[in-house]
């Protein structure tokens, strides 16, 4: 009767860098703190010099014969090593490739369905792979697959670019298709700003002229003659200029 396996419940130990005490040569390739190599010395003569200057032994080099260790500050190292990780997954981009399946003599109203998930997935920004499904006698014609894909590529006109064209691969026929130009990252249609070149929308609004204006009359007041009577209200003409 087999034994059964102990659960083991210790914590897995995730930091495999040996630092300090953990190493266990007896000689190593000493880097100093300024980077400077120091040469091949005693494990017990690096610790006690990284000691001296308040800082840690860590090995670099593992593989090296003897291994190479460095002079640091390790929890500053360590700090910043996730932060650089940290920022490295923040500008990653991750592209996930959908699958769609299609029959040869797919009716209308399933191709249309089939296309409308398509290209949601593409503006996505995901890639799609479409594969045609050939059953029986379908594999002597794989020419009406081939033209079911283009077709497919045609309608989605710049939403989608061939990455990979048609291949026939046993009774399956695939091709990729990546994100064209007409797509646009989620978060700029979540409301990010325009880019360069895109000027905003803006709503015109003209200035209300008055209607005495739009008739050809002045909307001032006319001016008082010497006798403080009020002058015509019409206006007067402007003498024709002389030649």
């Amino acid at each position: 009767m087999p034994i059964p396996r102990r659960f083991d419940r210790r914590p897995p130990e995730r930091d495999q860098t040996r630092i300090n005490e953990r190493i266990r040569v007896p000689e190593v390739r000493l880097v100093d703190e300024k980077g400077q190599q120091v040469g091949v010395v005693p494990t017990e003569e690096a610790l006690r010099y990284a000691q001296e200057h308040e800082l840690d032994l860590v090995e670099v080099a593992a593989e090296a014969r003897p291994p190479v260790c460095k002079v640091l500050d390790y929890s500053k190292h360590k700090y910043e090593q996730e932060q650089r990780a940290k920022a490295a997954r923040k500008h990653q981009k991750q592209i996930n490739v959908r699958e769609i399946k299609l029959r040869p003599k797919i009716a209308d109203a399933d191709y249309e369905t089939k296309k409308g998930h398509v290209t949601r997935f593409l503006k996505h920004q995901d890639k799609v792979k479409v594969t045609i499904m050939f059953r029986g006698r379908e594999t002597t014609h794989p020419e009406r697959g081939e033209r079911l894909l283009m077709r497919l590529a045609e309608d989605l006109g710049e939403l989608a670019t061939i990455e990979s064209r048609p291949n026939l691969d046993g009774r399956n026929m695939t091709m990729l298709l990546g994100p064209g130009r007409a797509t646009r990252p989620a978060a700029e249609e979540e409301g990010e700003p325009p880019s360069e070149g895109e000027a905003p929308e803006v709503e015109a609004v003209p200035e209300a002229a008055p209607a005495a204006e739009a008739k050809g009359q002045s909307t001032e007041e006319p001016p008082a003659s010497d006798n403080g009577a009020a002058a015509d209200a019409e206006p007067q003409q402007a003498p024709p200029a002389r030649a």
